[in-house]
């Protein structure tokens, strides 16, 4: 087998690599670039290699990082299948439409503002033709791509999240994916991996350790001191996997009392799509079908444009669920102009923030910030939970390769910033003593 990265590395977006055997060439994930405009130039260039020539994609998981760049290659001559699990079909679903209008929504507005047409990176149509490619596939249940044997495992970092086994028949080589963390609050643990001869493994909090705080408490803390200043709580929430987790936490914190009864506001007609799904797959998280329900209803929905800028002038205390979770797009923009210059409200991130993002820039302690030519004071309390990530620390990492009854012949560090790619090598290195590598934008590895 031959590997090669076309992204997510040393980056922690963007993922795509190509894995070709004899006749058979397949492409594991199709992300698009997120974050700086440096990255997002990316996405406009022509890629390595010639998207007719893939037989197949397979999916780890539906975050756009994983599958935005699906519609331009179809687009650009890619007509084979899109291989991914039942969870995963549904949310992209929903991601990739959203993402097309969005795409369609910024050409619009970068055409008025250059004063020439500027084409969308895709369209809602190009979105369309992609799905029209995906075919479901059971969990631990072995299928052919050409010469290729392929399995899905669950991999516990969001609805439908995988990694993927691809097996030559002389060597099989695991993607890990996104890869959960085994005591979540509500997704379960990733199964674990016992046996792979390479593998290539997310880096993204290979540097870091989630701190031991109870997310409960910190929530319930800027709850509290929103409703002591009569402020708003802003939480920029990513729509899948971390809204629901956070209207889970809310939950519980109304079911024991622990904060006042003000109102909640989903401001996501995305986190509303994906937090209906939520209660339609049991097998792949921790909550009964109860408390599912019930956790999934505290939230007022927020369905038009006109709805949520009205929030601005509704009684206060109240909390925002809005996306995006790093702040760039979406609802969440607006609510930044509107509530960033007053001390009285406080702006909640959970989770990683990528470098260059709005999210990254306000936890960093910025003062200012130019949002749409206009430049904004920064009063409004800043404040992050960084125990709901759904990603594995460095610890989970390591003790998730520590189920494996031999060391991988060559172990690929991606989806993660160098920095966290090397401290995570270092420390692979130091307790197991494995080859470990790091790979650059389009290299390639022959593998045994």
């Amino acid at each position: 087998m031959k590997i090669t990265f076309l992204g997510g590395v040393q980056e922690v977006t963007g993922s795509k690599t190509v894995v070709e055997h004899e006749k058979t060439k397949i492409l594991v994930d199709c992300g698009l670039f997120q974050g700086d405009y440096k990255l997002r130039k990316l996405n406009r260039k022509k890629l390595p290699i010639k998207p007719s020539t893939i037989q197949a994609v397979v999916l780890t998981h539906a975050h756009i990082d994983h599958t935005g760049y699906l519609p331009v290659l179809v687009r650009k001559g890619f007509s084979g299948t899109i291989y991914c699990s039942r969870a995963t079909a549904q949310l992209c679903e929903i991601l990739l439409k959203d993402s097309a209008f969005l795409q369609e929504e910024y050409s619009k507005k970068m055409s008025k503002k250059k004063g020439k047409p500027i084409a969308p990176l895709y369209t809602v149509n190009d979105a369309h033709r992609a799905l029209s490619l995906f075919k479901v596939v059971d969990f631990n249940t072995p299928f052919a791509i050409g010469s290729l044997t392929i399995e899905l495992t669950p991999a516990g970092h969001i609805l439908g999240a995988a990694f993927v086994t691809v097996d030559s028949g002389t060597a099989k080589l695991t993607f890990s994916g996104d890869l959960g963390r085994p005591n979540q609050l509500i997704m379960k643990a990733p199964a674990n991996l016992t046996s792979t001869d390479y593998l290539v493994l997310e880096s993204t909090y290979g540097n870091r350790l989630h701190q031991n705080e109870d997310p409960l408490e910190v929530l319930k803390e800027a709850v509290q001191r929103t409703v002591s200043k009569n402020g708003v709580l802003i939480i920029p929430a990513f729509a899948v996997g971390r809204t629901q987790a956070l209207l889970y936490c809310l939950y519980q914190l109304a079911e024991k009392k622990l904060i006042p009864n003000i109102p909640v506001f989903l401001d996501s007609p995305m986190g509303s799509k994906v937090t209906d799904l939520l209660c339609q797959y049991p097998s792949e998280h921790r909550l009964s079908p109860t408390v599912c329900k019930r956790s999934t209803d505290i939230a007022q929905e927020v369905r038009t444009q006109q709805h949520s800028k009205r929030l601005t002038s509704a009684k206060r205390p109240f909390i925002i669920l809005a996306g995006s979770g790093m702040a760039d797009g979406g609802r969440v923009l607006d609510h930044l102009k509107r509530f960033l210059p007053d001390p009285k409200n406080m702006f909640l991130f959970v989770g990683f923030q990528a470098k260059g993002s709005i999210g990254r820039k306000l936890t960093e302690g910025i003062k200012k910030i130019r949002l749409d030519r206009k430049q904004y004071d920064v009063r409004a309390a800043i404040h992050r939970i960084d125990n709901l990530s759904a990603h594995a620390d460095y610890q989970e990492l390591l003790e998730w390769l520590s189920h494996l009854k031999k060391a991988p012949k060559k172990t690929f560090l991606n989806h993660g910033e160098l920095e966290a790619a090397q401290a995570l090598k270092q420390k692979i290195e130091e307790r197991f003593g494995w080859k470990v590598i790091i790979p650059a934008f389009k290299e390639s590895f022959e593998l045994d």
